[in-house]
């Protein structure tokens, strides 16, 4: 049942789950033998790296459909200055911290991409951190605000540049467990 604060669904729940299935599987086969991320003579040592909080129910959600062996860790980041306009810089306020990280391979599960800013940063500081890969997963895309050149490994669906919530994803921290990603209704985030 719709919420009333929601113009439309979007992505329906039965859509969600058809396209967290299929990013599954296509992690399942690009991380086993012979994959393409799977280095000749090494088992890749699998972590899902959850971007909180908006990522956590779709992380939580893939990580029971990879049938591969995979460890789940967290960072909490911020670039938001209010509540809906990006600053353009990136604050880590909760970091990863593992002594083995030479021996990871990363993959950065986050709900939704807009301008790229957050996740290209992210690439970059695991790789600096020592990280032995480190690649990205998003549920959602919005290729029409990015600001930087970057491409996520793994794209859930492609929507248009509207405000949305649902599935993880909230506006001044309501809407997150909605089933489904819905738009929300303009008069409920230009309120003043």
């Amino acid at each position: 049942m719709k919420h009333p604060d929601i113009e439309r669904i979007l992505v329906s729940e039965t859509e969600i789950d058809e396209t967290v299935r299929s990013i599954a599987m296509q992690i399942d086969k690009d991380y086993s033998t012979g994959g393409r991320f799977c280095e000749p003579g090494r088992e890749p040592k699998l972590v899902l790296l959850c971007v909180l909080k908006g990522s956590v129910v779709f992380m939580g959600e893939l990580m029971k459909r990879i049938g591969l062996p995979v460890e789940i860790d967290f960072m909490k980041v911020s670039s938001y200055g209010n509540l809906s306009v990006t600053t353009g810089s990136v604050n880590i306020i909760l970091d990863l911290h593992r002594k083995d990280i030479s021996e990871l391979d990363i993959l950065i599960i986050e709900d939704i991409i807009d301008s790229g800013r957050t996740l290209s940063y992210l690439v970059e500081y695991l790789k600096l951190k020592g990280a032995h890969s480190v690649r990205t997963c998003t549920l959602l895309d919005k290729i029409d605000r990015r600001e930087v050149d970057f491409r996520p490994d793994y794209i859930g669906r492609v929507i248009p540049d509207e405000f949305v919530v649902g599935y993880g994803l909230d506006y001044a921290e309501k809407y997150r467990a909605l089933p489904y990603v819905g738009v929300l209704k303009t008069e409920i985030y230009t309120k003043k």
